[in-house]
Order: structure tokens, then sequence, then C-alpha cells
């Protein structure tokens, strides 16, 4: 064991820093939106064994995946590995989550020793498909949602299988932005495996995996101290999914956990069988949200690495949308990891009675836009729009930001625009979409767009229409998600899970769902109501009914707040 606390401390910060350098490196380099922009991506550097050792701050529920990824390579290549190649996969059943996620992972030798391994995940802008983006709820199945890449070996001994790349570049509309962003990861790679190489040779081979140990031994040690302050008992959830897209629905999550001196069991029996649309997901994926979800509840300083998961134990049922099996389609499956992070957070709220916040929006709203140019090309453009947290224990929802499992950022107007085939023509915040509570939720977020080109296919992933977001301590629920075609007079209201063609001139309004609330709304300090109807975030009506709170011109007037509050 290495016994030199400034020299493990050292290590743990280089490590860390050298996946977040990679990360640094996809954002400066990437060419798609849904990456530069959105940040759809992860980083993560392992050791010899597969075992993640450090990962970016990045997209959440990517990375508690990369250990089966990991281990799908190792699998596929032990015995072969050499200085110089590079992997790539995205098959849900050989290591990947969904298609468009393309794990590339590269092998970092010192010298003749193998020390470690590279990795980047990238949700590429598409890989083929019937549908531009390739992420449609409507697929019925794996096949026709693009290329399927087992682990195969992209490049060997530094030399590209340019034959390989080519079939892949072949089936994706725009082989060009794939391959950018191709690059990107293994420019971040590079990036990895330079830094891990610098700890390798600054404290020797075996030093080396002593650290890495003891980093795993650490993150461990820390989870399982911070759940020896919590009450042992099994405690359960239930939530759902509007619909599955297809017509079928509600789609039911149920989550039993159990606290004991082990850690944590996630008993998943009793959640929806894998449903026909693309709303399924891997094990690993399942896993993956698990994580996201308690680390979130844990103090920011337990680093997130194969040693944060030994404290977990999960009962998966095989064939359920929780851990689909082939042919199932599963392009849109991050719906489901944030359905699962709003059960399990529900199920933990009496066991961190002062972290658990309401649930938020539900998952980001996603818009794919397809446009078959004229000299047959094509165009992909992704609107990426999160809404809200709900209400904390302690405060109020966060507005417009990514729910937890995700960590994206909304798609800048000016990216989205700068293709001159839509326009974005309102974005922003609407009065009275927030759960209400001592603490309120977060807002619903707006944003109108009108396509410009001829014609256009649109593909909208959302939900939280009818389970809305939940309150919780006597909080009111959140606010439901909408789509609207031609918002006004004549306005269309669309199913939450469309796939649409329009022509140019259509316009369409995407309204993330409402944060849930925390605590009784009459409790909530009526100063802050007021400040709240002054931002326009609470309407003076929703004020008086929900909050029992008056408010007269720029001040409460307390005796009649006081005389509502009071009235039985």
């Amino acid at each position: 064991m290495i016994r030199d606390a400034a020299t493990f401390e050292v290590f743990r910060n280089a490590v860390c820093g050298a996946a977040d350098e990679m990360a640094i490196t996809v954002l400066r380099t990437a060419h798609s939106q849904i990456v530069a922009a959105s940040m759809d991506f992860s980083a993560a550097l392992c050791d010899a064994r597969g075992r993640v050792i450090a990962q970016a701050n990045t997209c959440p529920v990517h990375l508690g995946s990369i250990p089966d990824a990991m281990t799908a390579i190792l699998d596929r290549f032990s015995g072969g590995i050499i200085d110089g190649d590079v992997y790539v996969l995205n098959d849900p059943s050989a290591g990947g989550m969904h298609l468009p996620d393309v794990f590339a992972v590269t092998p970092v030798f010192a010298g003749t020793v193998l020390a470690g391994f590279a990795v980047s995940v990238v949700n590429h802008a598409d890989v083929g498909g019937w549908a531009a983006g390739s992420m449609a709820v409507q697929s019925t199945s794996i096949f026709a949602e693009g290329v399927q890449i087992p682990p195969s070996r992209l490049a060997e001994a530094g030399r590209t299988n340019d034959s390989f790349l080519e079939l892949i570049l072949r089936n994706v509309r725009e082989p060009e932005l794939f391959r950018g962003d191709l690059d990107s990861q293994l420019a971040a790679n590079h990036t990895g495996a330079r830094c891990l190489l610098e700890l390798v040779d600054r404290h020797g081979t075996d030093d080396f995996g002593q650290l890495v140990d003891e980093l795993l031994d650490y993150s461990e040690t820390l989870v399982r101290t911070q759940l020896e302050n919590t009450v042992p008992g099994a405690y359960e959830f239930a939530d759902q999914i509007d619909d599955d897209g297809l017509g079928s629905g509600p789609i039911p999550f149920r989550v039993r956990v159990t606290v004991d001196r082990d850690g944590l069991e996630f008993d998943f029996t009793g959640s929806s069988p894998q449903v026909g649309s693309a709303l399924n997901a891997t094990a690993s994926f399942t896993r993956s949200a698990c994580y996201a979800a308690v680390q979130g509840l844990l103090a920011g300083d337990v680093p997130a690495n194969s040693g944060f998961y030994r404290a977990f134990r999960f009962e998966i049922p095989t064939g359920s949308i929780l851990d689909a099996t082939r042919p199932a389609a599963r392009g849109a499956r991050g719906l489901v990891a944030y359905r699962i992070i709003d059960t399990v957070l529900g199920a933990l709220a009496p066991v961190f009675p002062d972290r658990v916040p309401a649930a938020g929006d539900g998952g980001p709203n996603s818009v794919a836009i397809g446009i078959t140019e004229a000299d047959g090309s094509s165009t992909v453009l992704w609107d990426i729009l999160c809404g809200a947290w709900g209400a904390r224990p302690d405060q109020d929802g966060i507005d417009g930001v990514s729910p937890l499992g995700a960590n994206l950022a909304n798609t800048p107007v000016e990216d989205i625009e700068r293709s001159g085939r839509v326009r974005i023509d309102g974005y922003g915040y609407l009065t009275d979409t927030a759960g209400a509570g001592r603490y309120r939720g977060g807002l619903g977020t707006f944003r109108d767009m009108t396509v410009l080109a001829a014609e256009a296919t649109v593909q909208i992933r959302s939900d939280r229409r009818t389970s809305l977001p939940y309150g919780l301590d006597g909080g009111g629920n959140g606010t439901p998600s909408l789509n609207l075609r031609d918002p006004g007079p004549h306005e269309v209201l669309l199913d939450a899970k469309p796939h649409l063609t329009v022509p140019g001139g259509t316009r369409h309004r995407q309204i993330t769902a409402g944060g849930g609330g925390y605590g009784d709304p009459r409790t909530r300090d009526p100063e802050a109501v007021l400040q709240d109807v002054l931002d326009e975030k609470v309407s003076r009506a929703a004020a008086r009914d929900d909050y029992h709170v008056v408010v007269d011109g720029d001040r409460v007037d307390l005796a009649a707040t006081t005389a509502l509050r009071t009235a039985r």
C-alpha cells in the first residue's frame, strides 16, 4: 500500500484531471451540434484489467456502462492487444448502450507492458437507420436503427482499417460529420493515453498499480462510510413513462432498494417487460442510471470509479424494459434512464430526506430534424431542450438545466440556426409551470421553431405529460410537457413522441415539464412568493390559489395573506 498521503492525493487529482482533459479535447474538436454544443459524450481512463479509474465530469448515464464495454473488448481481443490498436463498438448486445453511442477504446502501453485504456463515448448525430438521428421511438427492431458495430479493431498497430471505416461511413447520413466526431474521440484518447503514460513514468509500473488499487478502495470506503449513517431497511417506489410511442402505456417502473451492511441492492422486479418501440435499455445502462442517482446524493468528493460500484447489487429482470433482449430497438433508451433515476430517488427519499429533490422534467426533450438536400445528401439537426429540476429540501428547483443523469446543455440557438434550415422564434420560461411548495420546482421551458427547408422529418421524444413530475413532503406536482404544431388559434396538440414529415413553414412549440415542489406551499415565505410574482415566475392568481399569498402591487398584503393562510 502507498502510505504517503501526499503522493496518493496528487495521484488522485492527476488521474481525474486527465479524464477531464480528455473531455475538453472532445468539446474543442467535435464537429456535430449534439456533441460540441449539447455535450452528449463521455470520457474515462481504465487500468489494464478494464476497471474504471477516473471519469470526466460529463454524461453520468454513459459512464457506468464503460465496465461492460471494456469486458466486451477484453473478451474479444485479450491476448492480441498491441500498441497502436483502436477498438470501437456500439452493439447493445455486446457492450454498447444504443447505436448512436459509439465507444472508442485505445490501449496504452508503457514499453511492452499494457498500462491501461483511454475510453471515449460519443453520441453521434446519426448512425443510419430509417429515421434521421437514429433514435426514433417508433423503431421496432434494432435492424431499423442503423449500423451495428460489435467489438471491432478500427486500427491495428497504428494503421487504420480504411475499408472497415468506409463501410461504417457508407451507412450514415452525414459521413464527414461522423468522421469528424470519431476523430475527436481518437484525439481525446490520445490525450488520455499521454496523461496515463506520464503517471506510469512518474510512479513506475508497480507503484502505479498499487495507487490504482488504493484509489478504488478509497472510493468504496467513502461510499460505505456514508451509507453507515443511513437507516437499514427496504424502500419501494413506483413511477412510469407515459407511453411507448406506439399507442401503449403507461409503462411502469418499480424498484425496491435495500440498504444493509453490504451496501445497496436495487430490485426492479415488477417493472415493465420490454416494449415494442425503441424505449428499451441494457442492464449496463440501468446500472449506470442507479450509480448516477446515488452519486448525486453522496458528498461530492467520492471519485466515481470501479471502487464506487462495489457497494451496489442488482436484480434486473431479463426481457424487461431495463434489460431487453435482441433484436429489441434501443434508440430512445435515454428516457428509461431518467425514469429509473426518478424512481430510485423516490425510493431513497426516506433514506436521504435532506438530499433527495422532487422530480424534475423527466429528461431533456429531443427533437431530431432530418432534411434531404437537392443533391441527395442529408442534414441532421438536433434540438436538445432541458427543462427543470424539482425543488430541493432546502432550495427551489433550478430552471432550464439538465437533469442529473444527462449533464447536457440546451442546444444554442445560433448553432441550430446556422444551417439555414430552421429558425428559432422564441425561447424562455413559462409562468406558473413550477410545482408549488415551500420550495417551488423549476419552471418549464419552451422553444418555438419554424422549418425553413422545403420539407423535413421531425422526430420528438418527450414525456411527463400524464405522469407529472412528483412533489415531495406535501409539495405539488409539476406541470406537463407539450408539443404543439402551429401554436396559436389553430394549434394542434401533438403526441409526446411523434415522428412527422412536415412542409416548409411548419411551426412547432415544445414545452418541457415543470419540476415538482417540496413541502406545503402555504409555508413558503411570502416574500419569496412576491419575488416570484415580480419575476413573472408565478402569477398573482397562482400566488393566491397555490400559496395563499395576496400580492398587492409590488408588496405582500400581510393581513389578507394571514387571513387566507389561517382560514380552514
